[in-house]
């Protein structure tokens, strides 16, 4: 479990394809890994991961046909940053919203502009997740928690604070860019006991 607070920034260090899996390897800005061991979970860019793999800085993880085709991760190369989150402690602060690391699509950035002093994006969802799309309700963009203020058919719109920007990789996005989206559990469970 995941509250969508980015602690920080990893490098993507090498993206292969193995005989059974993907293999992803990250330089971690923790020392000592943030005490990682393999088995543990590493939310990256909003999808929760398990580590494989720990050499100093440096850990690895195995990605299936499942996670590449709903993330962006079909798209990194060597060199990129991605959006790191360790798992909730039991006796952590819930800082953001219940983030599980399943990220349910990718969405497409229509507008990113700066709108005064703050900084405007909207993103386009796949239409059959656009029901999740509240007003003042939560999302997680590339696994930052983030509070919708315009949710609009299959459109929704966010700002983004100055300290968000500085330690996220949210501030490199343009018009055009895939984000990986993990809707409102809590909607999603709603939903489901809705429909029985």
């Amino acid at each position: 479990m995941f509250t969508g607070i980015v602690e920080n920034m990893g490098v993507v260090i090498s993206f292969s394809e193995g005989e059974e899996s993907w293999r992803l390897m990250l330089e971690l800005p923790f020392a000592d890994a943030g005490g990682l061991k393999p088995g543990d979970s590493l939310a990256i860019d909003g999808c929760c991961l398990t580590v494989v793999e720990i050499s100093g800085q440096n850990a690895s993880f195995d990605l299936l046909e499942e996670t590449l085709s709903r993330t962006t991760f079909n798209s990194i190369v060597e060199g990129s940053k991605v959006n790191l989150e360790r798992s909730l402690a039991a006796d952590g602060r819930l800082g953001g919203h219940f983030v599980t690391g399943h990220v349910d699509a990718t969405g497409e950035v229509t507008v990113f502009e700066e709108r005064g002093k703050n900084i405007y994006l909207q993103v386009r969802v796949p239409e059959d997740f656009s029901h999740y799309l509240v007003d003042k309700g939560s999302i997680a963009v590339d696994g930052c928690s983030l509070t919708v203020c315009d949710a609009q058919q299959d459109l929704f719109a966010v700002w983004l604070i100055p300290h968000t920007l500085s330690l996220t990789t949210l501030e490199s996005l343009k018009a055009g860019d895939l984000v990986n989206l993990e809707l409102d559990l809590l909607a999603k469970y709603v939903e489901r006991i809705s429909n029985r």
